[in-house]
């Protein structure tokens, strides 16, 4: 089951991160995600947020952030698109290293953003044409104990 996504326009400014979080567990809860599987998407969701808040948008030129949920059978994807300053990512994906054997004080300062969305989530696609495009998807791997299952 595929269904038309749930969407939110929000602007870039870091208070309004809250109701994207808040969405996203009404969604995820009802689909039967494990409290732990919540809390990693919306970590993630709040990066990548975060991201076009920060990187997206100058201060005088403030946007929208676009949120998308798309809910499937078996998964969650949820797009996060600015329209503002993008950045080439395959130029960020060759400079980033490894981060196994790296001490906690040799890491760099930004830029653990990416490495944060792929650790927690199953797969993450960055499009980076008219803006910034963030597509997370998390897939269900057990059924919601309040169900039964």
């Amino acid at each position: 089951m595929t269904s038309n996504p749930i969407r939110l326009q929000i602007p870039a400014d870091a208070e309004y991160i809250d109701i994207v979080r808040l969405c996203l567990y009404g969604i995820a809860s009802d689909m039967g995600f494990s409290f732990e599987d919540i809390d990693d998407m919306k970590v993630a969701v709040a990066e990548a947020c975060n991201n076009s808040v920060l990187h997206g948008y100058s201060m005088n030129d403030p946007g929208l952030i676009e949120i998308d949920f798309i809910i499937q059978d078996a998964a969650l994807s949820i797009k996060v698109k600015d329209h503002g300053t993008s950045f080439n990512n395959a130029d960020v994906s060759a400079k980033l290293s490894p981060l196994q054997d790296v001490e906690l004080g040799e890491l760099p300062v930004g830029g653990l953003g990416i490495y944060l969305m792929q650790a927690l989530m199953d797969e993450v696609i960055i499009n980076t044409e008219d803006g910034t495009e963030v597509i997370m998807t998390k897939y269900l791997t057990a059924k919601n104990p309040l169900d039964g299952g």
